[in-house]
Formats: structure tokens, sequence, C-alpha cells
């Protein structure tokens, strides 16, 4: 986590000394060195025994990462679940059991990440003790890297407020317990954290409308909090919840925050409003790339970008975009490259090898190297494409078509979702916007012609009129959260509104257009 193992020596001190040793780190040194000691230590395992570890451990990196792509196949979560999780998967009537004892990693697994639902099916994502350690120093390299170059910096001796998602864990089985990622991480915390992070118990695991309350009425009354840490479009309601209850703007409400960390989908779409609550206030950014699999990157302050992380317990490996089918999974044989083998600009799908037991495992996060120096990167979205008439328009594309509709509406449009109209052959898309006045046939023609500037195969498409007009919906803010939540089961923490409708049909988009119209009349474009 974050805080107090900078108690050995004075804070700033000691975070002067951990930043300058992050940043000296060797990253292909580290992932040259890190791939033998993942292989070794599972060797014993199922499946190092099915694969050969132990023998493939002993030999050269270059030889080790050859054979090793050549024997494991690259599997997605269902290729995954389907060869070695789903056996171990019972189900009684009072709930479900999946113990995971040294079959892909030493040990029991004591987690299991459910992911936040960006794609159809409910997962659970190993989580070891390792794993858990490796996200710690992640996120005390990033706060030691913001130290040391804020020297008037208020945070030691502060509190972050983390908008984890609810710690009621589900049992599993046998002491294995299952929820969200960073709930988890919130909940398991070490004891000696606990004066400096928030929310405790029993806000930690209220319902969320009931958590979002409590938190801002914790940032309007503990001013002791310095950091707060969440997914953009849940830190936007947060914001919009401390200025109803103090009826002033933000920063004025909350002038003891210095520092906003965000991660777990773009910030693009919500960088105007952002800018709209906090201009010219001081309040600090950092973006981070986590997942439930493991920590990928994050931005040290002062650089534009996130760095590439591969320090904390992930092996990586990239496989071009160009290489995915047509449902954003790339083959079992596809050519994935290392670290060391990457091309500056290029789109690559991750593929991981973790301490939480996953070999080759296709994450879905897509990512493009800016450069060979500091391996900065730019997350480029999920590798689920709008792509149902074989346009592949990108996630990165449909939500810097939504900031181009925020930059020229004054942010109107708050959360968003697009999917298929496959009877009609067209874009779905529905949004969520606050109080205002817009014309879904103006949007529609607007997101129609920056896909058309951003995509030159869905410009060809409409050219040849083999995709339509977009249809847009407009529905309240309110609308889309009581959807997801009413509808999905999920709302708040780290739980996203998919941009991208994953289903085949659109189902998705569907269900909330059904949803919309059981509650009000929505506007409509043609």
């Amino acid at each position: 986590m974050l805080l107090s193992t900078l108690f050995s020596l004075p804070i700033r001190a000691a975070a002067d000394i951990r930043a300058r040793r992050f940043l000296r780190k060797d990253p292909l040194e580290a992932q040259r060195t890190l791939l033998p000691d993942l292989l070794r230590r599972s060797a014993a395992t199922r499946f190092g025994r099915t694969y050969g570890f132990a023998e493939l451990a002993a030999l050269p990196f270059e030889r080790c990462c050859q054979r090793y792509q050549e024997r494991v196949p690259i599997r997605t979560y269902r290729q995954f679940w389907d060869d070695w999780f789903a056996s171990h998967l019972s189900t009684f009537h009072q709930g479900q059991q999946l113990v995971l004892q040294d079959l892909t990693w030493p040990g029991r697994i004591p987690w299991l990440c459910e992911t936040s639902g960006t794609t159809a099916p409910t997962k659970f994502i190993p989580f070891t003790r390792e794993m858990f350690a490796q996200n710690q120093r992640a996120a005390l390299d990033m706060l030691c890297c913001y130290l040391s170059r804020e020297p008037r910096s208020t945070i030691p001796g502060g509190k972050i407020l983390y908008m984890a998602g609810s710690t009621h864990l589900k049992d599993m089985g046998d002491g294995v317990q299952a929820g969200d990622m960073s709930a988890i991480t919130l909940l398991k915390r070490p004891a000696w954290l606990d004066r400096y992070v928030e929310p405790r118990e029993p806000l930690a695991s209220a319902p969320w409308d009931q958590r979002l309350d409590g938190m801002a009425r914790l940032l309007l009354e503990d001013r002791r909090i310095r950091i707060l840490s969440g997914v953009p479009p849940w830190i936007l309601l947060l914001l919009k919840q401390v200025e109803l209850l103090s009826n002033k703007p933000f920063r004025t409400a909350v002038p003891n925050l210095e520092l906003i960390i965000h991660g777990g989908t773009s910030m693009a779409p919500y960088r105007g409003e952002f800018e709209r609550l906090v201009s010219n206030s001081g309040l600090r950014f950092l973006e981070l790339l986590p997942s439930s699999e493991a920590f990928m990157g994050f931005q040290v302050h002062g650089e534009a970008t996130m760095r590439l992380t591969p320090f904390y317990g992930a092996f990586f490996e990239f496989v071009p975009i160009e290489q995915l089918d047509d449902t954003g999974a790339p083959a079992a044989d596809a050519v994935a490259v290392p670290l060391q083998g990457i091309e500056i600009g290029q789109r690559y799908a991750v593929i991981l090898s973790t301490c939480a037991g996953l070999w080759r495992y296709h994450i879905g996060d897509t990512l493009r190297f800016l450069d060979r120096e500091h391996f900065q990167i730019e997350f480029t979205g999920r590798d689920k494409f709008l792509d149902r008439f074989e346009e592949k328009v990108t996630q990165s594309e449909v939500e810097q078509a939504v900031a181009a509709v925020n930059r020229e509406h004054q942010d109107l449009v708050r959360e968003f979702i697009v999917g298929p109209d496959i009877g009609s052959r067209r874009h779905r898309w529905i949004l969520a916007c606050r109080e205002g006045h817009l014309s879904p046939e103006a949007i529609a023609e607007q997101l129609d012609r920056h896909l058309r500037t951003s995509n030159a195969d869905y410009d060809t498409f409409r050219q040849q009129g083999r995709i339509g007009q977009p249809q847009v919906l407009l529905v309240p803010e309110q609308t889309i959260y009581d959807w997801s939540h009413e509808v999905r089961g999920k709302l708040g923490g780290q739980s996203k509104i998919p941009h991208i409708d994953p289903t085949l049909t659109g189902e998705l988009v569907q269900s909330l257009a059904d949803f919309s119209r059981s509650v009000h009349a929505p506007a409509v474009s043609n």
C-alpha cells in the first residue's frame, strides 16, 4: 500500500532513496530475471510439471523464453478457465466453492478477484499473497517518486481515500474469499496502515449510494485526507456529491486534497469536467494501470505519460493487434514479443505470466509504446473492438469521439455505452448527460464525423453504405447508474460502465434503452 514503511527514516529522505532506486531499475534486465524465477517457483505445480518448467528455468533467457512460448499456448480467460479452473468449481444451494491448490501456483490461492464486468461473464482471477505484496511495492514506488519531486507535499502524515469496491467478500470454501480486487486490497491491508486509509468499516462495506455519500462527508470533515484514488467516472460523482453537500465549489470545500490517483479506464472522456471542477487549483493527477491480474504501469510525477513497470511479479509479452481475430483474441500460437522486441507506435495486446499462477494469459487490455528509454506507454483500451460489421473501431477512438463532443458542449456527457444495432447495421450510442440541451441528431453527426476522421476502415464502410448513420439516445445522467445497479448489479468502487458493449448483438445497449424507456421517454435520433 502507501505510507508507513517509510517511517524507518525521515519520510522525505526515505522517499528520495526509494525513488532513486526505482528510477535506476533496468526494465529489460528485470524481465530477463523474472521469467526463469516464476518458472522455477512453479515447477512443482501441476501446470509446471505439464509444461516442463524445471527444464525451462535452467536455460539462458533467450532459449528459455523461446521454448516457453513454443510449449505454452496463449489463452484467453475462458480458455484458461476451461482448461485449468472449471473442474475445481463446485456449486451448492448456498453458494460456490473454488479452491486452487498447487495447480498453477504453489500453495493455495487465498483470494479470487471478481472482475468488474467490462466483458459479459463474471471472472474469478487468482490473487496470491505474492501479488498482493507486489501491488504494495508498486504503489509505494509511485508515491515515493511523487514525494521525491514535491518537497512541499503535505501527504506525509496524511490519509488516502481509496474508492474501492464493497469490502464484503464471498466465502469460496476452505478459507478462500472472492471479491473486488480493490476491496481485497483495502480489507487485507496491514493493520499499521489503518490510521492512514479511509473509508473504514462499516462504511467500506456499505451499499454504493451510502458509501458515496459517506466518502463525500469524509472529504469535507477530515482535513488529513490528502490523496483520492479511484476510477475517473466514480471520482467525478464523488466530487459532485461534495459540491452538493457543501453548496460550494469543490476546491473551496476541500482545499486540503493534494493528489488524485486514477486508473482503470481512460481519462479522455472526463478530462474537461475534471478541469472545470479543479481548474488552476494546484490539485495534481497521476495515472496508473492496475488490473486484477497484475500491476502494469504508472505515471512518474513530472512525466506526461505512464511507464510500463515490469518489476512487480509479471512477465510481459505483446501481440500486435493485427493478429487478433474478430472477437479481439489472439490465436494460441500468435507471434508474441517480449519487452525487448517491442516497436514504438505499434498497438499491442498484453499477454501476462504472473506470480498468481496465470501463464501466457491474454488480459484483454491494449497499449502503445511511446519510447524505448523509459518504456512510456499509452493505454489504448480493451481489445474488444466495436467490430460487429468488421469496422475495427477501437475503444480509444470511441472515447476520443465522446471527448470531442464534450469539448464542444461543456462536458454534458457524463457516461456512455455504444454497441451494434445488427438489424439496421449501425452503431447505437446511449449518452448519459447532465442537465442541458443537446440535439441527438447533431451529436450523432458529430460522433460519426469524428470516427470517420480517425478510422479509415469506418470511413470506407460509411462511404460504401456498409454501416449506416449512428443512432443516439440521450438519457439523464442518473439513468445509466440506476441501470447498472438494478440490472447489472454493478455500481461504484472499481466497477466500470463498459464503453463498448461486449455482447455479440448489443444486448447491453438494448437493455439500457429498455430500462430508460421504462422510467422516462428519451430523445432519439433517426
